[in-house]
Order: structure tokens, then sequence, then C-alpha cells
């Protein structure tokens, strides 16, 4: 979420924006040349692991499911992120001047922070389908075929966070007047607003931790419940079960046989011999009953533990990669820039980006099915 900083030669911001100011690199040929490499392998990772997630959609129908599309929306963000919102920051950080005119600098600026707070909140998203899918099963089961309502989140990701920065970027000057900014300095009106700031840092990050953190909570909670719950029921092997449950089976008769009856003993017996069959072909069924039940609910449980887990590892990815920024921008817009060197600036940003380019290596190593998807494109493509 780029807020390029103005700097003087002490390294503190400089507000006053003139027509002759720009942003002076101070960056040697040899920090240059290292920074474009690292760039450039992470905005090569950043799309191609993305691009090989949609292209993992078209080529497995299996992956067409409500949970997997609210990852195929992260991969879009992150997609964006990675093939235009960081090769033009890079650009501009290396050369210290923006080039591309003021609309293409607004379309940036547009990008860059709706990318990044869509991000935050498709992760918020993913971990409230993940959380129905463990706590209320058949609800989540129910609303599974329901297209139109997946659209429509998917859709409201990106309206919010739109209208989150959208607006201000545009009209911020018209309503709160011009700022005086050079033409080769690009960077959102509302920079040294930490009012904005804060209250946009609440929306995008704070509310959308607070919300993936209980969702975590609460799949976890609900897990080691069902886990002790089947401990305690299903100590017992199900054959016990079936021993303790068995009830024996007696037939008495009050008929005598004459001797022209005992002639048809052997049939007696054979009927005899047909009853405890059926008696123990119903334990048999008993017992099998009981043994898919505990295999049922036993496969439950394994995938939720597998889905809890991958839900964790990428909330953990995505607050180890979100919180250095936002808690600088917050410092530095409260104390103008005087408390904070601006190269953690530029550490957080790419922190942040890095974010989109580890999110598509997660998802093989957490999900079955990608891994097979991607097996199966690289297959294709042999």
């Amino acid at each position: 979420m780029t807020n390029l900083l103005v700097y003087n030669e002490s390294g503190l911001d400089v507000f006053s924006l003139n027509e002759t100011s720009d942003l002076d690199p101070e960056f040697s040929e040899s920090v240059k040349i290292v920074i474009m490499l690292l760039i450039s392998l992470l905005i090569i990772v950043t799309v191609f692991g993305n691009i090989l997630v949609v292209i993992a959609f078209i080529v497995d129908k299996s992956l067409r499911t409500q949970s997997n599309f609210f990852l195929l929306n992260l991969a879009i963000c992150d997609f964006i992120i990675g093939a235009f919102v960081t090769p033009l920051y890079v650009l501009y950080l290396l050369t210290g001047k923006w080039m591309l005119g003021k609309n293409i600098c607004k379309l940036w600026l547009i990008a860059d922070y709706t990318m990044c707070s869509a991000s935050a909140f498709n992760i918020a998203l993913i971990s409230y389908d993940r959380f129905l899918s463990v706590t209320k099963a058949v609800l989540y089961r129910s609303s599974q075929n329901n297209h139109s309502q997946t659209v429509l989140k998917m859709a409201s990701v990106w309206i919010t966070s739109f209208l989150l920065y959208g607006p201000a970027i545009l009209f911020w000057e018209t309503v709160f007047g011009e700022k005086d900014m050079a033409e080769s300095v690009c960077m959102a009106a509302f920079y040294d607003a930490w009012f904005f700031h804060l209250g946009t840092s609440t929306f995008d990050f704070i509310l959308p931790l607070i919300s993936i953190s209980f969702f975590n909570l609460s799949i976890y909670w609900n897990i080691n419940k069902r886990s002790r719950k089947k401990k305690q029921q299903l100590a017992p092997p199900p054959s016990a079960v079936i021993e303790n449950q068995a009830k024996p089976y007696i037939i008495s008769t009050t008929l005598a046989l004459s001797p022209d009856q005992m002639i048809s003993l052997p049939l007696r017996k054979r009927v005899k011999k047909a009853l405890r069959q059926c008696f123990q072909t119903k334990d048999h069924l008993q017992m099998d009953h009981v043994s898919n039940t505990y295999n049922i609910q036993v496969i439950k449980l394994s995938r939720d533990k597998k889905v809890a887990k991958s839900l964790a590892i990428l909330v953990c990815i995505f607050a180890i990669c979100w919180s250095p920024y936002t808690f600088l921008i917050s410092i530095r817009t409260a104390c103008h820039g005087y408390c904070i060197p601006y190269y953690w600036y530029d550490i957080t940003v790419w922190i942040l980006y890095l974010n989109s380019a580890i999110n598509p290596v997660l998802y093989p190593l957490c999900h079955k099915r990608f891994r097979k998807a991607f097996a199966m494109i690289f297959h294709l493509k042999k």
C-alpha cells in the first residue's frame, strides 16, 4: 500500500512539495542492480504463481467450490499487485521521479490501495468460510450450490476496498483543497492526514485481524471439543459396543413332537439354523453401521483439522506481512515522519508486497486438490 515519501538530506519528511522537488534516489549502481534482481524475482514469483492458480481453476473442475473461489479472488488481487502495482513502484523508487503523468498516478494509487485492502478482506472472507464449514457444517453444505451468494461475497470485497480509498484518492483535493505537489511526485493527497490513516487502518487491518482471530479461535475450540467428545464416546471398540448392546433371542414352544413329526426333524434344524444366521446377520449389520459412523466422524474431524491448519498458516503469514506496515504508517503519520528513518518504510512496503508472492505457494502446500491441479498443468505442458 504505497504512500511514497519525500525526504530531505536528513531523512525527514518534507511536506512542502514545490514544482522543482523530486525524489532523489540515494542508491549506488551496485545496490540498484541487487534491488532490481531481488524485486524482479519477487514479481516473477508473484505473477507466475497467481496465474498458475487461475489456470488450475480452468483445468480442474473439482476446484470450483465456494471456498476455493474465495482463494481465486485473493489470487486475482495478488496478480494485479505483482503485474501492475509492484513494477511501477520499483520504477518510481529507483528513479526518484514519477514520469507517467497524473492520470496514471491516480490509477496506480487506486490499484495499490484497493488491491492491498482487498487482500485483507479476502483473508477475512476465507476465514469466515472455513469457520462455517467447521462449526456449522449443515448450514454450510446447504449454501454450497448458491452461486449467486458466492459471487455477491466476492464482489463485496472489491466494492468495499475501492470505497475505502478510491473516492479519497480521486476527490480529496477537491474537498480539502489543492496540494502544492510537483508533477514528478505521485502520492495520495491524504498522506499527512493522520485521522484518515487511523480510520482506514482500523477497517483494512485491525477489524479484519480481530475477525480472523475470532474465526480461528472458534475453529480451534470446536475441533478440540469434538476431539474430546469422540475420545469419550468411542473409547471402547465397536465390537465391544455391539456385544454390550446384543440381546439373546429365545425361541420357546409348547408343542410335543409325535413319532410322525420326528420325521421332519431335519427340517426344523434347518429352520433353527436359518434363524441363527438371520440374527448373526443383524448383529453384523449393527456392527458395520457403528463402524461406518465411527469412520465418517474420524474423516470429518481429520478434514476439519487440515482446514484449520491451512487457514492458520495463511492467516499467520498475513499478520506477519501486514503488521509492520500498519504499525509504522500509524506512527509516522502521528509524528510527521520525524521519528522513523525512511528506509524502514520501504522495507515494510516490500514485506507487504511479499505476501502476494507467498500466498500461491501456500495453496499447494496446504491443499491436496491444488497439488493435483498443478501437477496436471505441468503434465499437460510436457
